[in-house]
């Protein structure tokens, strides 16, 4: 399934919600186009709500979904996930 996200940043990013969404029961693979803030996970078609919350909870959420106080605070956590990624490099 394809889910177009908010946020993504950089490698740390696609690492954190390759990690994240891998540990949901019935993902099998997880693809992050970041340039194209899109998001191909392989698993169940009746997992997409379930997938789409977990990202909306790392940070990175569905195109169009978060608003006003709700967006800003989505993106402080991609933020946060992307020094962390930085920091792993190092």
């Amino acid at each position: 399934m394809r889910i177009e996200v908010e946020n993504i940043k950089c490698g740390g990013c696609a690492g954190s919600i390759r990690k994240g969404l891998a540990a949901l029961e019935g993902v099998h693979t997880v693809e992050v186009d970041i340039d194209g803030g899109v998001v191909e996970v392989e698993a169940p078609e009746a997992q997409r709500d379930e997938i789409v919350r977990k990202l909306a909870s790392m940070g990175y959420p569905a195109t169009g979904s978060l608003h006003g106080l709700k967006s800003a605070g989505a993106k402080a956590r991609s933020y946060v996930s992307c020094v962390v990624g930085r920091m792993d490099k190092d």
